[in-house]
């Protein structure tokens, strides 16, 4: 994910909600905002007590940052001692920009941002990674005959602008002569023939384009992450006078963002309807359809078959695996200390803690 993003898939599905629905949602919301109402008077901080803190998140406004915006709903950042205010995106502020002139005390990033960032000066460190497995794809329509990655041979890929590193890697690895093709924000070329293969989000544009018209097993999705391409996607990240400045604080924020997004990915009902009240409030096109599928997708991603506790690790071979395609590729001229990097928000108050 590059740090000035170009794209979103807007989808523009109209959904009518029969009528008979609309009491059973208001008696849900309700209950909901009761219980909220009696955990939250029970323990959250006292309201002169509260810190005023900002996260930025890279995009907009999607269940793919639902833990973010339930937490702040739900009155949980307010019960670890956080006003949390969630900067909006505007296009052609980067967030390089943000972190540089500290409009934010935290941000969600890509890793291969942060290398980046921490390379060229900026001393970011990840203190909590919630993403272990890239949802970055490359996909095929079956009718191509693409079936295998050998088969990228000589076709044309369409990619959008600022994200071609990933792609470029995986074609020189496989040695494929495939021609990248600049691609805005739209599925169209691809829908339309004009390139035989597409990046897409698993939680994002895949869901677009089935909802264009094709069935699942009429795509072959050929996943980054299974071709040793796993570029780790939003980490929790903030600068080192953030953590000397406020360890408790630096905690806290991670505490309240694992709380949070548990309660998000558990309650998707819940989870949609509050990203909905916030996109209709930022004049977006609203989906309820598509933020299902994107909430669904992100307990696929961060609660696996087999996982109940979010991961906060970075593995040192991810890094060390996303840091030399970066240097490789002349993106950045060294690779930075992993150690100094990665500072498990376990560890800030218990600097002797092993990480």
């Amino acid at each position: 994910m590059r740090l000035n993003l170009h794209r979103y898939s807007s989808i523009l599905l109209l959904l009518l909600i029969p009528i008979f629905l609309i009491p059973a949602s208001c008696k849900r919301k309700g209950e909901r905002d009761n219980a909220v109402s009696a955990g939250a008077e029970q323990e959250r901080v006292p309201e002169g007590n509260l810190k005023k803190i900002t996260v930025y998140p890279y995009w907009v406004t999607t269940c793919q940052f639902a833990g973010y915006y339930v937490g702040k709903e739900m009155g949980i950042f307010r019960k670890h001692g956080i006003d949390l205010n969630i900067l909006e995106y505007k296009p052609f502020i980067t967030t390089n920009d943000i972190i540089k002139q500290k409009q934010a005390d935290f941000a969600i990033l890509w890793l291969v941002n942060a290398i980046q960032l921490r390379s060229s000066g900026i001393n970011i460190v990840n203190i909590a990674q919630f993403s272990t497995r890239s949802s970055l794809m490359l996909l095929a329509k079956k009718s191509s005959g693409i079936k295998k990655i050998e088969d990228l041979n000589g076709k044309r890929a369409g990619i959008w602008d600022g994200y071609e590193l990933q792609p470029r890697a995986l074609f020189a690895k496989y040695k494929l002569n495939t021609r990248i093709v600049s691609i805005g924000n739209t599925n169209n070329l691809f829908l339309q023939g004009g390139v035989d293969v597409i990046n897409a989000n698993w939680f994002d544009e895949y869901h677009a384009i089935i909802n264009s018209g094709y069935n699942e097993d009429e795509l072959v999705p050929f996943f980054f992450a299974d071709y040793g391409l796993n570029f780790l996607e939003d980490g929790v990240y903030c600068l080192e006078e953030k953590l000397k400045e406020d360890p408790v604080i630096c905690v806290e924020f991670v505490k309240a963002s694992i709380e949070s997004w548990e309660y998000a990915l558990n309650h998707p009902d819940e989870s949609v309807e509050i990203i909905l009240k916030y996109q209709r409030l930022q004049k977006m096109a609203a989906n309820s359809s598509h933020q299902h599928w994107m909430i669904d997708r992100y307990k696929d991603l961060y609660l696996p078959a087999g996982k109940t506790t979010l991961n906060m690790k970075l593995s040192e071979k991810d890094y060390m695996s996303n840091a030399r395609i970066l240097l490789d590729s002349r993106q950045i001229t060294h690779i930075p200390d992993f150690k100094r990097f990665f500072i498990p928000y376990t560890t800030l108050l218990h600097p002797s803690t092993e990480k």
